[in-house]
């Protein structure tokens, strides 16, 4: 018989966190699972903690293979799924031991192609911290929804371990990874694939996956990696030749999601690294700002205004036009938990529903 779940475990170098996480994984309250491991290429003691682990459960099976990078990883654990559905814990995260029970009695109940939570931030940054992020349109979350309609989901942070996936659907619909060597971001492509091609899929406010955000080895730290993102977008608009009719219901979305993963990767560059991905950056957002395929209507005014002083640097217009904004501007809020918190796209990037 098929386990219910295929949990996947893409690992690199992980020996200091592969240990609670593979604890998490192995006492699921849902015990009808398949783990698959995959190590790529670690050269510390990955690959021996993992042997360990599969000596005392017979449910793990390891894929050990040269390093090839996530994409690769992850693609070579789709092929090796047997399960109903599938999962991913990221080697430094970990789940809460009912995850996979209360996400697959949702995904049956109500037959749908995807069932993801929210999540929580783990850092031991300026003291130890476990917040959970409320990530998931509050509209959206404790009934079925069609993203073909409810499309505010793509606009929330992928998030792409909070989730479970009908194996089926995937593999209808060829959802798969980039397969780029070394590379970030390929979350963003496989997210914004299952949202395009999802019919059904149930939110629900809960958390259940503890992301680590303080891995200094994680690879979206890796400044290096500087066309990452752009190499995600070239992907999905290859997949989306080959679904001509998902490509118009979701083509308004393409330049406003780009824009808050390109800020993101802004953010996050060393001065060097950002003067070389801005070249990149202005020649695609010139086109969309030129076509209108952005406006102010899809973001807030000061982001507006950021994204018009970062494409026509040498207009004065913009800069003091954004330098009054952040001194007048209200800080618009949405008060959630007892917390403050930004809405969708990165919880950073004031970005608004598009209405297709």
């Amino acid at each position: 018989m098929k386990p219910k779940v295929s949990i996947l475990v893409p690992c690199y170098n992980v020996e200091k966190y592969l240990k609670q996480c593979m604890d998490s994984i192995v006492n699921q309250t849902l015990k009808d699972i398949e783990i698959i491991v995959i190590n790529d290429g670690s050269t510390d003691s990955t690959l021996n903690i993992i042997e360990s682990y599969a000596k005392q459960d017979k449910r793990i099976k390891i894929i050990d293979k040269e390093n090839e990078g996530y994409g690769k990883s992850m693609n070579r654990g789709l092929d090796a799924a047997t399960g109903k559905y599938i999962g991913i814990v990221e080697s430094d995260d970990w789940a809460d031991t009912d995850m996979f029970e209360k996400l697959v009695k949702i995904a049956d109940e109500n037959n749908v192609d995807v069932a993801k939570g929210n999540y929580y931030k783990y850092t031991t940054t300026n003291g130890e911290k476990n917040i959970k992020i409320e990530n998931l349109p509050h509209l959206d979350c404790g009934h079925v929804i069609n993203p073909h309609y409810e499309n505010r989901i793509f606009l929330c942070q992928p998030s792409i371990w909070s989730a479970i996936y009908r194996r089926d659907f995937l593999i209808k619909n060829n959802i798969r990874f980039l397969e780029s060597p070394g590379a970030s971001y390929q979350d963003l492509g496989f997210n914004f694939k299952v949202w395009t091609m999802a019919n059904t899929a149930f939110l629900i406010n809960d958390a259940f996956l503890h992301y680590r955000s303080d891995n200094e080895n994680s690879s979206v730290k890796s400044s290096g990696k500087v066309f990452c993102v752009c190499d995600e977008w070239d992907e999905v608009d290859r997949y989306l030749k080959n679904y001509p009719e998902q490509r118009k219901m979701v083509s308004k979305l393409i330049p406003v999601i780009k824009l808050g993963s390109y800020m993101f990767n802004l953010n996050r560059l060393s001065d060097d690294a950002k003067q070389e991905f801005l070249t990149c950056f202005i020649s695609e957002f010139r086109e969309y700002v030129k076509n209108k395929d952005i406006t102010n209507k899809y973001v807030d005014n000061k982001t507006w205004l950021k994204l018009l002083c970062i494409i026509y640097p040498k207009n004065p217009v913009y800069k003091v036009k954004y330098a009054l904004c952040n001194i007048l501007r209200p800080i618009y809020k949405t008060r959630v938990s007892g917390e403050y918190k930004k809405h969708y796209l990165f919880n950073k990037f004031m970005i608004k529903e598009v209405k297709l």
